[in-house]
C-alpha cells in the first residue's frame, strides 16, 4: 500500500491521515517497516502471529513485508513514518510487531515530521531532524499489549475463543482441559509458543479488550466487572501498571484533537 513510498530515495518518509471510525485495511504488506502512531482514537494491528492494539499517543512497529490488517477504533488520526530496510539494520529496528510508548519528544518530532516534504534535503534541518526521530523510534519503550497466538491448532483455537470473550476467570486448568492436556504439558506448549505464561497471556488478551471497549465510550466499571476484575480499583491498579495512568487519564486522550 506504500508503493509510491517505495521509490523515494529517503531513509524515512512521514504522512498524516484521518480514519473513519471502524475503518479497515485488509491484510497487506509493505516494502518498509511502518511506525503507525495513534494521535487520536486506538487502532489495533492483527498478523498470523497474533494481535496488537495501539492506544492514543502510542505507536506500532510492524517490520517490512510482514503481513497485516488495521482496524480504526473511533475516528483516528495516525501518523506514519515509512522506514526503509537500510535504516532498519543501522538502527537494529525489531524483528517482530511491536506496541511502543511514545516519549514527549517522540511525540513532539512526530508533529514535525508529518509536515517535512517527502524530498526533503538529508543535510538540511529537515534531515536532521528525521535522523533524529530514526533514534528516539529506536530507542521507544516496549508495551505488553499484544496477544501472540500459538500455532498449536488445540491452543490457537482456544486463544481465540479467549480473544471473542476475553476473562480474568478462565482458569489454567479449565484451559488445559480443554485442550485435552495435562497442566504442565499445556504450561510448557503455552510459554515455548507465546513467550508467555498463561496468566501473562490473559492479563494482556483483558486489557486489550479493555482498550477497545473505553474507546467505544463504554464505563469503567462496566468494562471492569465484564472482564473478570474484582473491581474497578484492581482494574485501574492493572491498567496503570501498563499504560502509566489510570484509565480516566486515557479516556481523555482517546477522543483529543
Amino acid at each position: 500500500m506504500d508503493d509510491f513510498y517505495t521509490e523515494v530515495p529517503r531513509p524515512l518518509i512521514a504522512t498524516a491521515r484521518d480514519h473513519a471510525p471502524d475503518e479497515m485495511f485488509p491484510s497487506h504488506s509493505h516494502a518498509r517497516g511502518q511506525f503507525a502512531y495513534a494521535a487520536r482514537g486506538v487502532i489495533s494491528v492483527h498478523t498470523p502471529q497474533g494481535n496488537w492494539l495501539v492506544p492514543p499517543q502510542r505507536a506500532c512497529w510492524v517490520p517490512a513485508r510482514l503481513i497485516h490488517g488495521m482496524r480504526m477504533h473511533g475516528a483516528v488520526t495516525m501518523h506514519n513514518i515509512f522506514v526503509d530496510e537500510a535504516a532498519i539494520a543501522r538502527r537494529g529496528l525489531p524483528p517482530d510487531c511491536q506496541v511502543l510508548d511514545a516519549s514527549p519528544l517522540l511525540r513532539q518530532l512526530l508533529a514535525e515530521a508529518v509536515t517535512v516534504a517527502t524530498l526533503y534535503a538529508e543535510e538540511s534541518r529537515d534531515g536532521r531532524l528525521m535522523g533524529l526521530l530514526l533514534d528516539e523510534i529506536a530507542a521507544a519503550r516496549p508495551l505488553p499489549l499484544s496477544a501472540p497466538l500459538p500455532q498449536e491448532p488445540r491452543l490457537a483455537r482456544l486463544c481465540m475463543e479467549l480473544l471473542r470473550q476475553p476473562t480474568l476467570d478462565s482458569s489454567l486448568d479449565a484451559m488445559a482441559a480443554q485442550a485435552g492436556m495435562s497442566r504442565r504439558t499445556f504450561t510448557r506448549q503455552f510459554r515455548a509458543q507465546t513467550g508467555l505464561a498463561f496468566a501473562q497471556w490473559r492479563q494482556q488478551a483483558c486489557l486489550l479488550a479493555a482498550i477497545t471497549r473505553l474507546a467505544e465510550g463504554q464505563a469503567v466499571t462496566r468494562v471492569a466487572l465484564d472482564l473478570g476484575y474484582a473491581s474497578p480499583s484492581a482494574f485501574t491498579a492493572a491498567f496503570r501498571r501498563v499504560l502509566g495512568q489510570a484509565p480516566s487519564a486515557y479516556l481523555s486522550q482517546v477522543t483529543l484533537d
